[in-house]
């Protein structure tokens, strides 16, 4: 059984990174399991085990006593004087327990569990190892290719890059070499189960710190990644250090850092822009390839509006939206896109003066009241609130409500 049970430890923990304590521990409890089928208790044994020899060695330690009543306890007087003669009544005896009394059945019952706990452990090794390892680049080798997922050999590990983890468009083959990103690590019935991706932004920020060594010291720093897989990514950055220009050193000398990664994202298009604590320039610089006039911000609401000369708006917004949608993501305000020639108008129907205009609804004697108090156009109006109109002699409260409704709606046609 030393033979047997040795070479089972050395095929199954060959090229596992198991440590020989633990796998110590692990065999005397299989040991111990044995002891306590056969003999029905093991609490008067002990168990030597030297993984490096592959030596195991059991000794039961037993009283010796006149008249036996107990065979697991006790051994009779006259046997153990055959083997210690010395020996008196009431001396421990300890005998060595020849493994092959065991029977070949529990040596293979105890080969089997041992089989089990190495497999727990080398899962449990498994998802610690790769449990730290979240966030970092690896390179896998596609074994295996099906319509929701991708599985790949990692160092004799298997790991699976889901459908939804794939960038858009790209296509696979099996043998392939594939780089990505290892985003979670997750226990599952048949083991730790190691998930990569290509799509999550983590992976573009690993592509940048390799691609950019000022990233990876920490004088570029990253603000923002947004993407939209396959089609185009924003990258906010800011330099630490003023001699340095963020977007230069990503860029790189005619491209070549960003191209080395727009080639490895499926000619992903990278927009990598200054990252500015003002709002408005900021998203300026976010719209980019677009290019704003001017942005407004509704702090409060969150919400922001880019003023775009008119054979710059499809730029701006991008095909499907994409360019509009990732720079409100990555700015955090919701960006509304006008038209040069919408917003011209706007502001002109704003500036009209009241008097020029028929609304109904507006007066001649309320125009006069308004004018008395320095209200002369549309855009006064929409300025103001019901207090600033209440003040005006003449007006009252239902009556301001009235004028700033009427004129809002007006103005919204």
């Amino acid at each position: 059984m030393k033979i047997e049970i040795a070479e089972a430890i050395s095929l199954l923990t060959k090229e596992k990174n198991v440590d020989r304590e633990v796998l110590a521990e692990i065999l005397e409890d299989v040991l111990i399991m044995m002891i306590r089928k056969k003999y029905g208790t093991a609490d008067n044994f002990d168990i030597f085990v030297n993984i490096d020899k592959g030596e195991i060695e059991i000794y039961q330690n037993k009283v010796i006593v006149e008249e036996i009543t107990d065979n697991s306890l006790e051994i009779d007087v006259d046997t153990a004087r055959k083997i210690e003669p010395d020996l008196e009544l009431g001396d421990e005896f300890v005998e060595i327990i020849d493994p092959r009394s065991f029977g070949r059945r529990l040596v293979v019952a105890a080969k089997q569990n041992l089989s089990q706990k190495l497999r727990e452990l080398e899962k449990d090794h498994i998802f610690d190892e790769y449990k730290n390892r979240v966030g970092e680049i690896i390179i896998g080798d596609i074994r295996q290719i099906n319509r929701n997922e991708i599985y790949m050999n990692l160092e004799k590990t298997e790991v699976v890059l889901p459908k939804s983890e794939q960038i858009q468009n790209e296509r696979y083959h099996r043998g392939e070499s594939v780089r990505a990103v290892i985003k979670d690590v997750v226990r599952s019935s048949r083991g730790p189960e190691i998930i990569v991706s290509r799509r999550d932004p983590l992976f573009l920020i690993r592509l940048l710190e390799l691609e950019v060594p000022e990233i990876y010291d920490g004088v570029i720093e990253i603000k923002g990644v947004i993407r939209h897989s396959g089609e185009r990514a924003k990258i906010a950055v800011y330099s630490n250090d003023k001699r340095i220009d963020a977007v230069g050193a990503c860029v790189g000398m005619k491209g070549i850092r960003i191209q080395q990664i727009v080639r490895e994202l499926n000619n992903e298009k990278i927009d990598v822009i200054n990252w500015n604590r003002d709002p408005e320039i900021f998203i300026s610089r976010a719209l980019s390839p677009g290019k704003p006039l001017f942005v407004t911000i509704d702090e409060e609401n969150k919400t922001a509006t880019a003023v775009i000369p008119d054979e710059f708006v499809s730029v701006a917004i991008g095909r499907g939206g994409v360019n509009r949608k990732l720079a409100s993501q990555l700015s955090g305000y919701e960006i509304e896109i006008l038209k040069e020639s919408e917003h011209r108008q706007i502001v002109t129907r704003a500036r009209r003066k009241l008097d020029e205009l028929e609304i109904k609804g507006l007066g001649p004697s309320v125009i006069a009241k308004l004018q008395a108090g320095e209200i002369e156009t549309v855009e006064d109006v929409l300025k103001t609130n019901g207090d600033t109109l209440t003040a005006i002699p003449g007006i009252g409260a239902k009556t301001a409500v009235k004028i700033i409704e009427t004129i809002k709606n007006y103005f919204e046609q």
